[in-house]
């Protein structure tokens, strides 16, 4: 049954869940494992004008969907002449076509819902299982999880997706209880996570639906697992640090990690920030002396747990953290989904997870922050260091990261010739990310011609890179050529 194809219908009051109606549809359509079988995600905002009744047009498409898909929240919605808003109305269209319905409460406090929404919710959890949810990383995991297990059902799976299928050989007693604790214990912390330390393990994975027919998954193993690379030989993270700027031996350092993911985010962090300058502050506001990096470690973080979470688990590459005199480069096992670019990762643009089973514990633990920001987060703490933009590539069957490090040093500038009112160019992108001709001639004190002539000289030298043409012209940090 590989030629499955569904039409999933997603349902909510509009104004409540507009954003995440929207990037649900964009990671439908995009998983590389769902994309096989979804043909179509009705959206009603999607629909252009017509002049049919507004009630016509969305019933009809839940006759035409295979799934049903509503998201309860707190609201009812707009009511009819009869007291009946449209999400009702369409999930009691759905129950008389006998749809497959898959339903999400979002959020714990009932008391905060409009009454007839409480009826609805209520209605709907005595006729089939519904699963509450509390935000946007849950939400997917859910749905992934669900319409894994509905096109499994159906025979249409003939390889389940890696995070979803049983461990060869593994048993939830051969997990780390240790690793589990400390996961209870770091959500409840972090996230307000409901389950408590004392949790058993396997109600936790029955939680994060973590178990497949009572067996631990792939994800559960990478998570929790004592030693994951037993089953998985290449879930690992290879660390290298390089003498120059090219990729070649002898290196200067190279590091496997393995156990768990918690441990290999941690120890590949650490490589990096362990082998890049690092200049200490005053005690004066804090008990130990603060110190600051030369690359953010947040950027560091998130590039590197971002590869892990989002790597293909069935490659045979690792995922390489690679650190040169000029630049870190992180490479993540993989591509892109059909629906992003390399170019859109520095845009706003939904969450299209890999492994939702894994994305979503490691948010929990706070390791990832909101799903679709990384790339972005990464951008933003590179430009408030002062430094050039990342680069983000498809290269050679992997998603590369590229963080520059700061190579415009006093130094470097002094031997390029650059001038002292250049320079005040240079600390304004520092401070600023970048400048325009007519901020240039304010700051140097000097007439466009001149400003012209002295922006061009830093392109040539590569200090700065000119993007843009015309007026919509401006100069960022170059990177190291």
């Amino acid at each position: 049954m590989a030629a499955t194809r569904l039409r999933i219908f997603i349902s909510s009051v509009q104004n409540e869940f507009a954003e995440v109606r929207a990037n649900l549809k964009v990671f439908l359509l995009g998983d590389a494992v769902l994309r096989r079988f979804v043909s179509e995600v009705f959206l009603f905002e999607d629909q252009p004008a017509s002049d049919r009744r507004v009630d016509e047009v969305y019933l009809d498409e839940v006759d035409r969907c295979d799934i049903y898909l509503g998201i309860f929240g707190n609201e009812y919605g707009s009511e009819d002449h009869e007291g009946v808003s449209p999400t009702e109305r369409e999930y009691d269209r759905a129950t008389r076509r006998h749809k497959t319905r898959l339903i999400y409460v979002w959020g714990s406090e009932d008391d905060r819902r409009a009454p007839k929404m409480r009826t609805l919710i209520r209605k709907a959890s005595g006729e089939l299982i519904r699963r509450r949810i509390e935000d946007p990383s849950a939400l997917t995991a859910e749905v992934y999880a669900s319409l894994v297990d509905h096109l499994d059902r159906r025979g249409a799976l003939r390889i389940p997706p890696f995070d979803t299928a049983a461990a060869e050989g593994i048993t939830i007693a051969s997990l780390s209880r240790k690793r589990v604790s400390w996961f209870l214990e770091t959500a409840s912390r972090e996230r307000g996570f409901p389950l408590t330390p004392k949790t058993a393990t396997k109600s936790l994975l029955t939680h994060l639906n973590l178990l497949n027919e009572g067996k631990p998954t792939n994800a559960a193993l990478l998570l929790f697992g004592v030693d994951p690379q037993r089953v998985h030989r290449m879930a690992e993270t290879k660390c290298v640090q390089c003498h120059g700027t090219a990729y070649e031996r002898p290196f200067v350092s190279y590091q496997v990690y393995g156990g768990d993911l918690f441990d290999q985010a941690d120890q590949a962090r650490d490589f990096v920030l362990s082998r890049i300058n690092r200049s200490v502050g005053l005690r004066s506001e804090f008990v130990t002396a603060p110190a600051e990096y030369e690359l953010p470690s947040g950027a560091v973080a998130e590039a590197i747990i971002n590869a892990i979470v989002h790597r293909d688990y069935n490659s045979n590459a690792s995922v390489e953290v690679r650190l040169f005199s000029d630049r870190l480069e992180v490479w993540n096992p993989g591509a892109l989904p059909g629906t992003l670019t390399a170019e859109s990762l520095r845009e706003d643009h939904a969450s299209v997870p890999n492994n939702p089973l894994i994305a979503d514990p490691m948010y929990l633990a706070r390791y990832v922050e909101k799903a679709g920001t990384g790339t972005q987060t990464i951008i933003s703490l590179c430009r408030d260091a002062g430094l050039p933009e990342p680069e983000f590539e498809e290269r050679h069957g992997s998603i590369v990261v590229t963080i520059w490090r700061n190579w415009v040093t006093d130094e470097v500038l002094a031997a390029l010739g650059v001038s002292d009112r250049q320079r005040r160019a240079v600390a304004h992108v520092r401070k600023n990310g970048r400048i325009v001709n007519s901020e240039y001639q304010e700051i140097a004190g000097v007439p466009r011609k001149t400003a012209t002539r002295d922006l061009d000289d830093l392109v040539e030298k590569g200090v700065f890179r000119r993007v843009g043409e015309r007026r919509g012209t401006h100069y960022i940090l170059g990177r190291k050529k």
